[in-house]
């Protein structure tokens, strides 16, 4: 998957809750139900309970988080 196609998927479900695992190593992770904010160059901004996160696209690619649509 290229970062176009990711930037592609994000931007249809901007305001959309969506299922987020990050893992964070040897067997954790962390599971986060959030609303996808905004989108720019090289990382997006989410919304959830905890507060507001950023992620970059790299992320996905090399599997640290999982997004379910």
């Amino acid at each position: 998957m290229t970062i176009y196609e990711i930037k592609k998927k994000l931007k249809k479900n901007i305001g959309h809750d969506v299922y987020i695992r990050y893992n964070l190593g040897r067997n954790k992770h962390e599971d986060y139900k959030v609303k996808i904010k905004e989108l720019y160059d090289h990382i997006f901004i989410v919304d959830s309970k905890l507060g507001i996160k950023s992620f970059s696209y790299s992320d996905i690619m090399t599997n640290t988080i999982h997004i379910d649509y």
